[in-house]
C-alpha cells in the first residue's frame, strides 16, 4: 500500500473530491466485466488533460504504477488493478468537458471519458454517428486504447480507420501532453504518431482527447436471419451477398444455437424468431443499409434483400436453407444480447480470435469434434463477426463439469495454441491485451517485435503504465 502521503499530495494536486481512498469508493473500479478483481491503493479521478498529466507526473515521480481505465467493460483485465494494492487506477470516467462538433467536416472533437452511447445520442439530432457498434457500452477513451471492432466493421472498418487525431499524456516525470489533435483525413507529412497509441491498451500514453470521424446514419435498414446449408456454405453465402449487394451490406455476423439458446433463456422479453421455436445449429444476422430516404422510383431496401436472397436460393448448391427477415430492431436486440445470455449460461471462459475469413467456421467446426474429447463438459456458444474474420469463441463449462484454475489455463494455452498454430489465426481479435493475455503475447511474439515495443515504450512512457507489459521486461 502507498503512503498517506501521497494522497495528500494528489489530492492537492487534482482536488480531494477527485481521489478515492475508502475501499467501498474504489469498488467499483477494482471489479471488471468478467470475473476481474483487484485492489487499488486509490482511484484517481482528473477533469481534463492537466490534472491527468499532473496526476502521472506525480506518480512516475515516486515510482507509483499506473493503470489507466475508461469505461471498465473489457475482459481481458485489462482495465483493472492487480491484488498487490500498489497500484493507482487512474481513471478518466470525468473527461466530459469537451465536445466540438465539426458538422462540415464530418468530424468530433471529444474528451476520452464520454461512453459511446452518449456520443451517438448528441449526434443523433445531426443525423450522424460513431459507426462503432458493440454491445457494451464504452468509454471513447478505451475504445482508442483498444481499438475496438464491432458489428459493423465490414462496412466502417475499426476505431483505428475513425480516428483523425489524439491528446495523450505519457508516463514521463514531467507527465508530457503530446497534442496530435488533428482534423486532417489527408496529412502524410511524416510518422503517423497517433497509430502508436492505438490499440495498445494504454501501455504508451493515456489518450485523454480524441478527433474522430463521423458517419451519417442509415436512413434505410433491412435485416434477415440466414441459415446456411451447413459450415461449408457460409463463405459463398457472404460472396454472394458481397457480389450483388456492394457497399449497401453492413453487417454478417454469425450465431451458434448454443448461444442464441442461451440467450433466448436469459432474456425472456427476446422473441424467439424461429418457427416453432427451433434455434437452427448456425444462424447469420445480416444487414443492409442506405444513407438516403427511398427515392421515387427506387426499389425499397427490404425488397432487394429479399430479391438478392431468392436469387442465392436458386444458385447451384444452394449456400442458403432458410431466411427470416424482419425488424432490425429486434434483430440486433438478440445479437446484442449474447454476450450477456452466453454469460448467465455458467461458468465463462471467452476467446477473442480472428482469422482469414474462410477459417473461422472451419476452426469452429474442427474445435466441435476435438473439444468434447480433451474437456469433457464445456459447451460451446460461439458468435462473431465472420464477415471480417472474427469470432467470440466462448466455453461455457456445465453445470458440473470440473473447473478450476489449473484446468482453465490449459484450456486457454490449447485453444490458443490450435488458432495461432494450427490455423495461423489472432489471439486478440478487437479485446486487446491484459494480463490474461499476457503470456499469450509473449508466446506469440517474435523477439524483433519485442524490441521495437521496447524501445517505444522507452521513449514514450517508460514508467509503470498499464496492466500490460509490451516489450520483452
Amino acid at each position: 500500500m502507498i503512503a498517506s502521503t501521497h494522497h495528500t499530495a494528489l489530492a492537492d494536486l487534482i482536488g480531494a473530491e477527485n481521489v478515492l481512498v475508502e475501499a467501498g469508493d474504489r469498488a467499483g473500479y477494482e471489479t471488471g466485466a468478467r470475473y476481474d478483481r483487484g485492489e487499488a491503493a486509490l482511484v484517481l479521478r482528473p477533469r481534463d488533460t492537466e490534472q491527468v498529466s499532473l496526476a502521472v507526473a506525480y506518480c512516475v515521480r515516486n515510482g507509483i504504477a499506473i493503470v489507466p481505465q475508461s469505461g471498465n467493460t473489457g475482459v481481458v483485465s485489462g482495465s483493472t488493478p492487480d491484488a498487490s494494492g500498489d497500484q493507482v487506477v487512474l481513471s478518466l470516467d470525468r473527461l466530459t468537458k469537451t465536445f466540438a462538433l465539426d458538422v462540415e467536416n464530418r468530424s468530433l472533437h471529444v474528451d476520452a471519458g464520454f461512453r459511446l452511447s452518449d456520443i451517438n445520442g448528441r449526434l443523433e439530432e445531426h443525423g450522424l454517428q460513431f459507426p462503432i457498434d458493440l454491445g457494451a457500452d464504452p468509454g471513447i477513451g478505451g475504445m482508442l486504447s483498444t481499438n475496438t471492432g464491432g458489428s459493423r466493421f465490414l462496412k466502417f472498418g475499426d476505431v483505428r480507420r475513425n480516428v483523425l487525431g489524439i491528446k495523450v499524456v505519457l508516463a514521463d516525470e514531467h507527465g508530457t501532453v503530446l497534442d496530435l489533435l488533428s482534423g486532417l483525413r489527408k496529412n502524410n507529412t511524416g510518422v503517423d504518431w497517433k497509430q502508436v497509441f492505438i490499440g495498445t491498451s494504454g501501455a504508451f500514453g493515456i489518450i485523454t482527447e480524441c478527433e474522430i470521424n463521423l458517419e451519417a446514419l442509415p436512413r434505410q435498414i433491412a435485416t434477415a436471419l440466414l441459415v446456411p446449408r451447413d459450415g461449408k456454405a457460409v463463405m459463398p453465402l457472404l460472396a454472394a451477398m458481397e457480389r450483388r449487394l456492394g457497399g449497401y451490406l453492413s453487417a454478417f455476423e454469425g450465431m451458434s444455437r448454443n448461444a442464441v439458446e442461451a440467450t433466448l433463456a436469459h432474456v425472456p422479453s427476446l422473441r424467439n424468431p424461429f418457427q416453432n421455436g427451433v434455434v437452427p445449429d448456425y444462424v447469420i444476422l445480416t444487414e443492409v443499409s442506405r444513407d438516403w430516404d427511398l427515392r421515387e422510383g427506387e426499389q425499397a431496401l427490404d425488397a432487394v434483400l429479399e430479391s438478392v436472397l431468392a436469387e442465392i436460393w436458386e444458385l447451384d448448391g444452394a449456400p442458403l436453407l432458410d431466411a427470416f427477415v424482419g425488424p432490425a430492431q429486434e434483430m440486433w436486440a438478440l445479437r446484442h444480447a449474447l454476450s450477456e445470455g452466453v454469460k448467465h449460461r455458467g461458468r465463462l471462459v471467452g476467446f477473442d480470435l480472428s482469422f482469414r475469413r474462410q477459417d473461422v467456421i472451419a476452426f469452429c467446426d474442427w474445435m466441435k469434434d476435438a473439444l468434447p474429447a480433451k474437456f469433457p463438459g464445456v459447451l460451446i456458444c460461439d458468435f462473431g463477426h465472420i464477415g471480417d474474420g472474427g469470432v467470440h469463441f466462448n466455453l461455457v463449462f456445465d453445470r458440473g463439469a470440473h473447473h478450476d484454475a489449473e484446468v482453465e489455463t490449459a484450456l486457454r494455452e490449447w485453444v490458443y495454441a490450435v488458432a495461432v498454430e494450427q490455423f495461423g489465426g489472432s489471439f486478440s481479435a478487437e479485446h486487446g491485451i491484459g494480463r490474461k493475455n499476457q503470456m499469450f503475447y509473449d508466446l506469440y511474439t517474435d523477439a524483433t517485435r519485442r524490441t521495437l515495443a521496447d524501445g517505444l515504450k522507452a521513449i514514450t512512457s517508460p514508467a509503470q503504465l498499464g496492466a500490460v507489459r509490451f516489450g520483452s521486461a
